[in-house]
């Protein structure tokens, strides 16, 4: 069907008209609250992904020194551990170099 534009003796639109460019601009009105609402939402979902990836990041440094540490701590005791065999064979060492002297000495 096609409108026919019914201009009255004021120049102005017919009533149908002004009918339709409300319907338009509520309709135009509408669509831009959506597309607001949905920039709004957009927003907020990517404020979270950044919060939780800054988290993430935060947990990945934290497990980063945690290593780390537990890592200077393997190689610390790793290093105690072998100083401990260390000190008991100077020990020993030191036992057999004492027998060792006296056996010469009662040979002499």
């Amino acid at each position: 069907m096609q409108k026919m534009k019914n201009i009255g003796s004021s120049g102005r639109l017919s009533t149908e008209e002004s009918e339709d460019e409300d319907i338009s601009r509520l309709a135009i009105s509408t669509f831009q609250a959506k597309e607001e609402e949905i920039e709004r939402r957009k927003m907020a979902v990517k404020e979270k992904v950044e919060l939780q990836l800054g988290r993430a990041e935060e947990e990945s440094r934290r497990l980063a020194q945690i290593w780390d540490e537990k890592e200077y701590k393997e190689a610390l005791e790793a290093f105690q551990e072998k100083n401990k065999e260390k000190t008991q064979l100077i020990a020993t060492l030191m036992e057999l170099l004492t027998e060792s002297e006296k056996l010469q000495n009662s040979r002499c």
